[in-house]
């Protein structure tokens, strides 16, 4: 998700193209962003309550007759879910409140279950009906198809997700004692920690909970697991889906970022954090004390860590590209979780974006990668549904991915992905600018963002200025975003995170203004006695030297703002800068002449030319002198000077001492070797 290389050609965009305003909203956001960002690297953002889990939270509490007071308070966040726009926490939230459910909220169980991937489609069913049924209005007729329960093939988390759900039908229609094994009971067990939620999951551990309470000798672990959920309600009275997913949203951040030039402190700030919390095996998971990792956030971190420095992290890049070729397909793309799970193709552009900051080592599985994403591409340029409810989400990140590539040609899939893509996002923007999560919907600042960010890559503003406008206007007084949320787990529940509007508009914003043409500088010139006052010129700002200063004398914020809330020295009066002299010698032997002048034989001083340009300030190990290097002259000695002899305003290698020391200098004679000798 980084930003275009400077390299790839694409030319610039004039300033008046795009908004006037869009370079103090970035900073704006960008300095929202930055106060998010904790002193260990951490940008924290708690996960909103969900009317899912708070329901079967209530449902819970009131079979186990425990936490009046939770109980009520989460009933005061549901209530207003009853009359919610979205179907399914309209449904749950009745239910939950035991109101009589009305044949108009009946849910359209198969449109729900489309917006999940076809393989998970019976799991997900299943999923759904058994909270249903555990609020009491699951349909009689309905019954989970056997293969909805196979554990093959799944990760950790679905092993225990489909192991509760099991469990949970078999008590309600009467065959628990049958058919609960004594493997799958142990299973569910080990999930269950006194005040830990098991990878920070509450829907799991509130399904375990539910599966355990018609057991035998299993109240006692049910009390103690209520106790843990109850720490994460929220102040509005519900719980949520995971407690955050600080690690995927930091790692995000970080190349956000970057490419809103906040500069290198914060970058590295973040890229340490993540070195501490990468899994011994190279992998990341979604947030901190998560065993499985998950080729989403170890992408996105391969991306932070080579910003921050390739060579300073090539120890935790080389193991983590390791974990990410470990889990590629033979299709040539990745799953999720787990090698041989089915491929996806938003995971396959998020691991195809950070192969290629590689070059040419891992070029074999770049090329496949985008393969797999140009097959996999519908003829409307989108792709089947993802971790996000906004169909450009992958698509955006498939157009980074391909923009990458170095030889795009006609008929490449990088084209055919690019192509595809543009035109889908031409077709789909609203009238207002922006663009919705399918097609049709109103216009959002997420979905927008996806869009910016992929049309970023293209030769003309275009569209790009119209969803900038838009994306602007969704802008709150203290820089952060409002939208509506698109996060979905599991596939297709939605879940909210505040912070990741933020982060992916200032990711698009990043991209936009990497791509307008720097306005020129006016500065004054470097006057010159001889010659009298210059006027001013014009003149672009990456000519100017860098400034350095102390990072370790700044305060933390100053530090994360690449130190712009630092003092800075006064500027010199008149529109002139300071102006050095030039040390005059010491020595009657070099008055009259400078270096690279000729002398009074006629010839060039090499020598003095030499001394001139290679003079160096080093201080030698434990003796407080300045010397030259002893390069002005072949097989000379390196004068030392005194530190006394310097004066303010001069050139630290180039002291009248020095100079006189050199010229004093001769070359030896040649001797002959041993065998001339002879």
């Amino acid at each position: 998700m980084r930003i275009t290389a400077p390299t790839s050609g694409l030319p610039r965009w004039p300033r008046s193209a795009l908004p006037g305003r869009l370079a103090p909203a970035t900073a704006r956001l960008r300095s929202h962003l930055i106060e998010l960002i904790r002193p260990d690297g951490t940008l924290h953002s708690q996960c909103h309550s969900r009317v899912l889990e708070s329901a079967l939270l209530l449902a819970l509490l009131e079979r186990t007759r425990l936490e009046p007071a939770a109980r009520s308070r989460l009933a005061a966040y549901l209530t207003p879910h009853c009359d919610s726009p979205e179907p399914l926490d309209r449904l749950l939230a009745r239910a939950a409140l035991h109101h009589r459910p009305d044949p108009a909220d009946l849910l359209d169980v198969d449109g729900f279950l489309a917006r999940a991937p076809d393989f998970t489609g019976t799991r997900k069913r299943a999923l759904l009906h058994a909270v249903l049924t555990l609020l009491g209005v699951a349909p009689a007729d309905e019954t989970p198809a056997p293969e909805a329960f196979s554990q093959h093939g799944l990760h950790t988390w679905a092993r225990v997700q489909v192991t509760a759900v099991k469990t949970i039908l078999a008590h309600a229609h009467g065959h628990g004692d049958r058919m609960v094994d004594p493997r799958d009971l142990k299973l569910m067990c080990s999930t269950q920690r006194p005040g830990t939620v098991w990878e920070a999951n509450l829907l799991i551990h509130l399904s375990v909970l539910h599966a355990l309470l018609p057991v035998p000798g299993q109240y006692r672990l049910v009390v103690e697991g209520v106790r843990t959920v109850l720490q994460h309600q929220r102040p509005d009275g519900g719980v949520p889906f995971i407690c955050d997913e600080d690690t995927w949203v930091t790692a995000t951040a970080g190349v956000a970022l970057h490419a809103a030039r906040a500069g290198v402190p914060v970058v590295d700030l973040i890229a340490r954090r993540l070195v501490a919390l990468q899994h011994p095996a190279g992998g990341w998971s979604y947030t901190e004390d998560v065993q499985l990792p998950d080729v989403d956030c170890t992408s996105v971190a391969v991306e932070v860590l080579h910003l921050a420095g390739p060579g300073a992290y090539r120890v935790p890049l080389r193991r983590a590209l390791g974990a990410l070729h470990a889990l590629r397909g033979e299709d040539g793309g990745f799953p999720t979780y787990l090698t041989g799970a089915p491929s996806e193709a938003c995971m396959t552009a998020a691991a195809a974006n950070a192969l290629s900051t590689q070059g040419p080592a891992y070029r074999h599985e770049f090329e496949t990668a985008l393969a797999y994403l140009a097959s996999h591409q519908r003829p409307d340029g989108s792709y089947p549904p993802d971790w996000s409810s906004s169909r450009l989400h992958t698509v955006s990140r498939a157009v980074l991915a391909a923009s990458r590539h170095p030889r795009i040609t006609s008929c490449s899939p990088a084209r055919r992905i690019i192509d595809k893509a543009v035109n889908l996002m031409a077709d789909s923007q609203n009238a207002d600018g922006g663009w919705g999560q399918q097609d049709g919907d109103a216009s959002d600042a997420l979905s927008t963002a996806y869009a910016l960010t992929a049309l970023s890559t293209q030769n003309t503003p275009g569209h790009a200025a119209r969803g900038a406008a838009y994306l602007l206007t969704q802008q709150r007084p203290d820089g952060s975003i409002a939208s509506i949320p698109d996060s979905i787990g599991p596939r297709p529940f939605g879940f909210t995170v505040p912070a990741l509007a933020d982060v992916f508009a200032l990711l698009a914003l990043g991209h936009l203004t990497r791509r307008i043409a720097p306005a020129p500088r006016r500065i004054p010139s470097v006057t010159s006695g001889d010659r009298g006052e210059r006027g001013i010129r014009e003149s672009p700002a990456r000519h100017r030297a860098p400034r350095s200063r102390d990072w370790t004398a700044l305060p933390l914020q100053a530090v994360l703002t690449g130190g712009r809330d630092a003092p800075q020295p006064p500027a010199t009066g008149g529109g002139r800068l300071p102006r050095t002299p030039r040390p005059r010698p010491e020595s009657s032997s070099w008055r009259g002449r400078r270096p690279g002048r000729e002398g009074r034989n006629g010839r060039r001083s090499r020598h003095v030319s030499r001394c001139r340009l290679r003079l160096r300030a080093r201080s030698r190990p434990g003796s407080g002198h300045l010397r030259c290097g002893g390069r002005c002259r072949p097989r000379s000695r390196p004068a030392a000077v005194p530190v006394a002899l310097r004066r303010p305003g001069r050139s630290p290698g180039w002291t009248a001492p020095c100079r006189a020391a050199c010229a004093r200098t001769r070359r030896p004679p040649r001797r002959p070797r041993a065998a001339e000798a002879r």
